[in-house]
């Protein structure tokens, strides 16, 4: 007798379905009985509409959904989202759940948090976002999760006059993200707490964060990641930065009150940097004394970003000596750099695979001196650059075969 589909082992069936879309695996499910349960039964990420009418699908959707691990609620901001007992109804279908994400719940409360936490206690990855609970919620979390490893908090709505305090998850925390927080200070108890932790994001939070770093710089030394973005920190907060030894990546965004005084700080505390973004964001107080620090400090340098910083030759050419290994460069929004600087690149960055310029004084002659310079360059990003023709560009492209070079499509890396 021919096998059929149906003569496959439970198994077999269930790998197939997770090579599938999420749109392939509904259709599949509605070929017959069997394979609705298998495709039910072997899918572990699930992503729901979390209005208020969700209570009365919970048993049916986790009935056939019971082995999720990963689970996303999302409801709009203008809808009723789901409440303390609904979110209790599920966690108590999902006690395997390791990575949860909470999007726009207004109506969820500390008390619910923590009932949830109470039940899902075996959660890896945590997002919250817009939602209504404060700081016993965030101690609820960070008391019950053991195995926590990431934590993302975004525009937390409730009360938050309470420190987050270091509970059993400090013990596991490897990555910590604030966003749009107005008292993103109370959780420094926590991540000073955490001494495993690896990423620090503090991004578009009020308040002075010269103090809090400080405190970070001093008990945490394991980071290898800092992202700093449109934040009220000074050199004062850099200086702090750089006694994190460890740090291999740090981001520094929009943050108008660091100079060059900062960046050497970093450079000369942080010597395995491998990957820094700058955006100076048009102070003019980050150029190339920076740089300079940078070169001579972090020879292990492979990516570098610089933003409305501005830097020229003598910068440049120190940072091609000294930092060999530099694959990827990106030089953006800025007045100083011009054809005598890509000229510079082309010369003395042996090791340069990716170029991205974008609203700098740069002209078909700079461009130009790519044809013979960087030997392993492959990728040319070009935006905005007034004086960079589709000629100059496509007379690169016939003299530095196979250079891939595009122009007026960026991104940054």
């Amino acid at each position: 007798m021919t096998p059929t589909i149906s003569d496959l082992p439970d198994a077999c069936l269930a790998r197939v379905f997770h090579f599938l879309s999420p749109t392939e695996r509904n259709r599949c499910s509605l070929v017959c009985r069997y394979w609705l349960i298998i495709e039910g039964q072997s899918r572990h990420r699930l992503s729901l509409n979390a209005q208020s009418d969700l209570n009365s699908v919970v048993k049916s959707i986790f009935s056939r959904f019971d082995a999720v691990t990963k689970l996303s609620l999302k409801c709009d901001r203008r809808s009723s989202s789901i409440n303390d007992e609904e979110l209790i109804l599920i966690s108590q279908f999902c006690q395997n759940l390791i990575r949860i994400k909470l999007r726009s719940c207004r109506k969820l409360t500390d008390s619910g948090i923590e009932s949830f936490t109470n039940n899902c206690n075996k959660l890896k990855k945590i997002s919250f976002g817009s939602c209504n609970f404060g700081a016993k919620g965030m101690n609820a979390v960070i008391a019950n999760c053991q195995f926590l490893e990431e934590l993302s908090v975004k525009r937390l709505i409730g009360d938050l006059t309470d420190e987050i305090k270091p509970g059993v998850a400090a013990a596991s925390l490897k990555m910590i993200s604030l966003k749009d927080l107005y008292n993103g200070q109370r959780f420094e108890p926590l991540i000073i707490g955490c001494k495993k932790l690896k990423t620090l994001s503090i991004v578009r939070c009020y308040g002075d964060y010269d103090k809090f770093l400080e405190s970070v710089g001093d008990n945490v030394c394991g980071l290898v990641e800092i992202h700093l973005e449109r934040l009220q920190v000074s050199d004062l907060g850099l200086e702090a930065v750089s006694k994190c030894r460890n740090l291999q990546i740090l981001h520094l965004l929009k943050t108008p009150d660091c100079s060059d005084l900062g960046v050497m700080y970093v450079a000369e505390g942080c010597r395995l940097l491998r990957k820094i973004h700058i955006d100076g964001w048009k102070t003019k107080r980050i150029g190339d004394e920076g740089l300079i620090s940078v070169a001579k400090n972090c020879v292990n340098l492979q990516e570098l970003v610089l933003i409305s910083v501005d830097v020229t030759c003598y910068g440049l050419e120190v940072l091609s000596d000294k930092c060999r290994k530099l694959e990827r460069l990106a030089l953006c929004g800025s007045d100083a750099v011009g054809d005598g600087e890509i000229v510079c690149i082309a010369a003395k960055c042996v090791a340069l695979r990716k170029l991205c310029i974008k609203s700098c004084n740069v002209s078909d002659y700079g461009i130009g001196a790519l044809a013979v310079g960087c030997p392993n360059l492959v990728k040319v990003k070009v935006k905005k650059c007034k004086g960079v023709s589709s000629d100059g560009v496509g007379w690169l492209m016939a003299n530095r075969e196979p250079l891939m070079v595009s122009l007026d499509k960026w991104e940054c890396w």
